[in-house]
C-alpha cells in the first residue's frame, strides 16, 4: 500500500502490555474499515525480512494531522487504484449492447459481483484475524509462530473459499433467481459467476498474503502486485470483451476471464516473492506448514468470527437490497445501482483512509497509555474525514449527468442513475463519519460496537423500510434510494454516541502471547 515501511521500536516480553513508540501501517480497507486486529497490527513490530527505522509517532501532538494523512493517503492511494479499476470495468461492460439495452450486462454484473461478496468480505476478516495473529508473534519476536499464523489462516481461506465457491458454482443459476434476476440477466450472469468463483481459491491465497506481508510492515509489495494486477486485468478485458488483436469477442463471459487470469497473475507474484524471503522470517512460505494440524487455526476462527459477523450482516442486507430492486422495480434499477455504487466509491475513499488512519493512531495512543491523545487523534480524524468528503458530494452530485455518461449511452441508465447519486451524495457525510467512528472503536479493540451499528442501519432500518415502500407503498425507486441515507446517518448517530461516552477509550489490556 504504501511505499514506506515502517517500525516500532517495542519490544515485548510474553504477558507484558503492548507499548507502541512507533508509527504502524494502515491495515487494508478492502470495502472500507473493518477490523478486528486495529490495535494488534499497530503493536507490532518489524520483522526478520524488513528494515529497522527509529521513528517516533506523535498520536496527539502538533504533528498528528500531518501523521493522519501520512497514514492515511497509502490507504486512499490503494482504493483508488481498486475503485478506477472497477469503474473502468464497469464502462467497458457498459458499452456491451444486448436486446435489454446496457442495462442487462450491468445489472448481470451487480448480481454476481454481490454473490461473489460472500465470499470476498470472509477471506477479508480471515485477512484481518491474519494479520491480528502475526502482529501479536512479531511484536513478541516469535517468527515461528508468525509463521503458524500464515499458514493457520492460509488453511481456514481455503477451507472456506471451496465451501463457499462450490456452492455458487453449482447453484449459481439458483442463487441468482433468489436475487430476482429476470432470465435474460440469469443467461449471462451465471458464467460470469461460475468464473469469478471458480478462481476464487486463488484469490484466496493472495489476500493471506497481502495481509501477511502488511503484517510485517511489508507494504511496497501489496501495492506493487496490485498495481500489475490491476493493469492485466484491464488490458485483458480489452482484449477479451471487444476481440482486439484476433481473439474473438467474449462479452461480459471475456470479462469473467479477465478476472480469472488476473487474479492467477497476482498468486503467482505473491509466490515469487514468499519463496525468496529467508526461511526464518515470519512471512516465510513453508508449504509442509499447509498440510500438517496448526494449532492456531482455532484462534484464525475466534477472531476473525467478529469481522465475518458484521460482514455478513452488510452483505445480506445488501442481498435482500438488490432482491427488492430486482422483483419490485426490473433489471433497469439493479443496472443503476450497479453503475452508482462503482462510481461513488470514490468518494468514500477520504472516509476509508481516515479511519485506517483514526485505527492505528487510536491504537498506538491507547497502547502507550495516551487516551487524551487517542481522542484528540481520533477527533482531528473526524474532522478531515468531514472536510474532505463534502466537497466531493458536492462534486458528484452536481456533475452526475456527465458522470453517469462515461459509464453507458444508455439513456434510460444515465435517468435513473442521477437521482440515486444524489441520495448517495447527500448521504457522504454521514457515511464518512461513520467510517472514521468505526476507526476509532475498532483501532481501540471494541469490534462490537461497530457491529451493532451495521445492523441497527441495515436491518433496523434499510432493509425493513425498503420493503415497506417497495411492497406496501408501491412508491417510485428513488425513495428506495433515500433509504440510503437513513441507514447512514442512524450508524453515525450509533457510533457517535458511544464515542461521546468514551467507554471505547479505556479497552481491556491488549497482550502479546507466545505460542
Amino acid at each position: 500500500m504504501s511505499g514506506a515501511d515502517e517500525t516500532s521500536g517495542a519490544i515485548l516480553d510474553e504477558g507484558a502490555e503492548v507499548a507502541i513508540d512507533a508509527p504502524g501501517n494502515p491495515l487494508d480497507p478492502e470495502v472500507g474499515p473493518a477490523v478486528p486486529a486495529g490495535s494488534l497490527a499497530a503493536g507490532a513490530t518489524v520483522g526478520l525480512s524488513a528494515p529497522l527505522h527509529d521513528a517516533p509517532l506523535a498520536a496527539g501532538g502538533n504533528e498528528s494531522v500531518r501523521e493522519i494523512l501520512r497514514l492515511a493517503w497509502p490507504v486512499m492511494a490503494s482504493q483508488v487504484l481498486l475503485n478506477l479499476t472497477g469503474v473502468i470495468d464497469r464502462m467497458m461492460i457498459g458499452r456491451l449492447a444486448s436486446e435489454g439495452g446496457a442495462a442487462v450486462p450491468l445489472a448481470a454484473v451487480g448480481y454476481a459481483t454481490q454473490l461473489f461478496h460472500l465470499i470476498h468480505s470472509t477471506l477479508f476478516a480471515i485477512g484481518l484475524a491474519c494479520i491480528a495473529l502475526m502482529a501479536r508473534a512479531i511484536g513478541g519476536r516469535d517468527p515461528a509462530r508468525a509463521r503458524h499464523a500464515f499458514a493457520g489462516s492460509v488453511q481456514v481461506s481455503a477451507l472456506v473459499t471451496i465451501f463457499y465457491a462450490g456452492v455458487l458454482y453449482f447453484f449459481s443459476e439458483r442463487s441468482l433467481a433468489a436475487l430476482g434476476a429476470e432470465a435474460p440477466v440469469i443467461e449471462v450472469a451465471a458464467p460470469y459467476l461460475e468464473l469469478t468463483v471458480g478462481a476464487s481459491l486463488m484469490l484466496s491465497f493472495s489476500m493471506i498474503a497481502e495481509s501477511a506481508l502488511r503484517a510485517n510492515r511489508d507494504t511496497r509489495t501489496p501495492m506493487a502486485v496490485a498495481i500489475i494486477v490491476a493493469g492485466a486485468k484491464l488490458g485483458l478485458n480489452a482484449v477479451l470483451i471487444f476481440g482486439h488483436f484476433g481473439f474473438p469477442a467474449l462479452g461480459l463471459w471475456g470479462a469473467g476471464l479477465a478476472t480469472a487470469i488476473s487474479q492467477g497473475i497476482g498468486l503467482v507474484l505473491f509466490l515469487l516473492v514468499l519463496i525468496r524471503i529467508p526461511r526464518e522470517a515470519p512471512t516465510a512460505l513453508r508449504f509442509s506448514d499447509l498440510l500438517r494440524r496448526n494449532p492456531i487455526i482455532r484462534e484464525v476462527v475466534r477472531i476473525a468470527v467478529p469481522g465475518v459477523v458484521e460482514r455478513i450482516i452488510l452483505n445480506f442486507g445488501l442481498l435482500s437490497y438488490f432482491w427488492l430492486l430486482g422483483n419490485y422495480y426490473g433489471t433497469l434499477a439493479v443496472a443503476t445501482y450497479t453503475v452508482g455504487i462503482s462510481l461513488l466509491s470514490f468518494s468514500w475513499i477520504p472516509g476509508t483512509g481516515y479511519a485506517q488512519a483514526c485505527s492505528t493512531i487510536v491504537g498506538q495512543a491507547l497502547g502507550a497509555g495516551r487516551p487524551n491523545d487517542a481522542l484528540r487523534g481520533a477527533k482531528r480524524s473526524l474532522v478531515l474525514a468531514t472536510a474532505t468528503a463534502l466537497p466531493l458530494g458536492l462534486l458528484f452530485a452536481w456533475f452526475r449527468v456527465p458522470l453517469a455518461q462515461l459509464f453507458t449511452n444508455d439513456v434510460a441508465v444515465v435517468n435513473g442513475l442521477a437521482p440515486f447519486m444524489l441520495c448517495l451524495a447527500i448521504a457522504q457525510p454521514f457515511l464518512q463519519l461513520h467510517f472514521t467512528l468505526g476507526g476509532a472503536h475498532k483501532g481501540a479493540g471494541d469490534t462490537v460496537t461497530p457491529l451493532i451499528a451495521a445492523a441497527i442501519g441495515n436491518w433496523g432500518i434499510r432493509v425493513p423500510v425498503a420493503i415497506l415502500l417497495a411492497a406496501i407503498f408501491e412508491v417510485d425507486v428513488v425513495w428506495l434510494w433515500a433509504t440510503l441515507i437513513f441507514d447512514h446517518l442512524a450508524r453515525m448517530a450509533y457510533l457517535g454516541l458511544s464515542f461521546v461516552r468514551g467507554q471505547w477509550r479505556n479497552p481491556p489490556a491488549i497482550r502479546a502471547k507466545s505460542a
